[in-house]
C-alpha cells in the first residue's frame, strides 16, 4: 500500500517553515517536523504549527542540535513506525516548492521501489560558490557510483522508499551533518535501488539563514568523498557488472 508522508527537518527556521508546512497541509498530506535543537522563538512557531494541526502534524524534538542528517533519521524511523510507505523530505528554509510534492508522489507512487531525487533549476538567487562546490561534489558522486545516474546529489528534495531506508539505516551509521544528503544517494544506488530524477525549482533561501559552516562542512563532505571512493573500489566489480548487465 503506497501510504506517503512529509518529513520535514528544522534548525532556527521560524521564518520560513510556516509558509512550508502550510503548503503541505494544503495537500492534506501528514507532516512530521523534527526540531533539531532550534531556539526558543523557532521552538514556538513549531509549538503552534502542531498545536493548530495535531491531526496532520507530528512534531519530534532533538535536545540538541544533531544535524540535517541526525533529524532527518529520526523522522524517517518515527514515519516507519506509524505505517508510512514513502517519506518525502523537503527543507524547512523555503527553497524548494512543495506544490511539486504531488509530481514527486506520482512518480514514487508509479515507481513504488525507486528513489525520486530532485534536480534543481536554479534562479538567480543561487550564488554562483555553492554552484561550483555542487559541480565538484557531482564529479565525485559520479566517481562513486561509476555512473551517471544521479543527476544532483545535494537536492534535499526527494521521496524515500521507507523499508531501503531502514535497512540501510540498520546496516550502516550514516552521517548526520550536510553530509548526509549525498552520503544515503550513493550507498542507496550501491544497495540497487532505481534513481528517478525529477526537475523542480530551487530558490536561495527564503529566510535567509543557511547552516552550511564553510570549511567543516567542506571538510566532512571531502572526507566523505574519500571514504565512498574506497568503498567504490570495493563494490566496483559489482558495479561495473550492473553497468553491463541486459536490461
Amino acid at each position: 500500500m503506497f501510504k506517503p508522508c512529509v518529513v520535514i527537518p528544522v534548525y532556527n527556521h521560524e521564518r520560513a517553515v510556516g509558509s512550508v508546512v502550510n503548503g503541505i497541509l494544503a495537500q492534506r498530506l501528514p507532516c512530521i517536523l523534527v526540531d533539531d535543537g532550534s531556539g526558543p522563538g523557532c521552538a514556538a512557531v513549531l509549538d503552534g504549527l502542531a498545536a493548530a494541526t495535531p491531526e496532520q502534524i507530528t512534531l519530534l524534538r532533538h535536545s540538541v542540535n544533531r544535524g540535517k542528517g541526525g533529524a532527518v533519521m529520526t523522522a524517517i524511523r518515527s514515519a516507519a513506525r506509524a505505517g508510512y510507505s514513502h517519506a518525502v523530505q523537503i527543507d524547512a528554509d523555503g527553497q524548494h516548492q512543495p506544490a511539486d510534492i504531488p509530481r514527486f508522489l506520482e512518480q514514487s507512487e508509479a515507481k513504488p521501489q525507486a528513489l525520486i531525487v530532485g534536480c534543481p533549476k536554479y534562479d538567480e538567487t543561487a550564488p554562483s560558490l555553492r554552484l561550483c562546490a555542487r559541480y565538484l561534489t557531482h564529479v565525485w558522486v559520479s566517481i562513486n557510483t561509476l555512473s551517471r545516474q544521479i543527476k544532483d546529489s545535494m537536492c534535499g528534495f526527494r521521496v524515500y522508499p521507507l523499508p531501503a531506508m531502514i535497512e540501510l539505516d540498520r546496516r550502516h551509521k550514516l552521517a548526520e551533518r550536510m553530509s548526509f544528503d549525498i552520503e544515503v544517494l550513493v550507498r542507496l544506488h550501491w544497495a540497487g535501488l532505481e534513481i528517478i530524477n525529477l526537475p523542480t525549482q530551487v530558490s536561495y533561501p527564503s529566510d535567509g539563514v543557511s547552516h552550511f559552516r564553510g570549511w567543516l562542512d567542506s571538510l566532512l563532505i571531502s572526507r566523505l568523498h574519500a571514504t565512498l571512493f574506497f568503498g567504490m573500489l570495493a563494490r566496483s566489480p559489482a558495479l561495473i557488472a550492473r553497468r553491463w548487465s541486459p536490461l
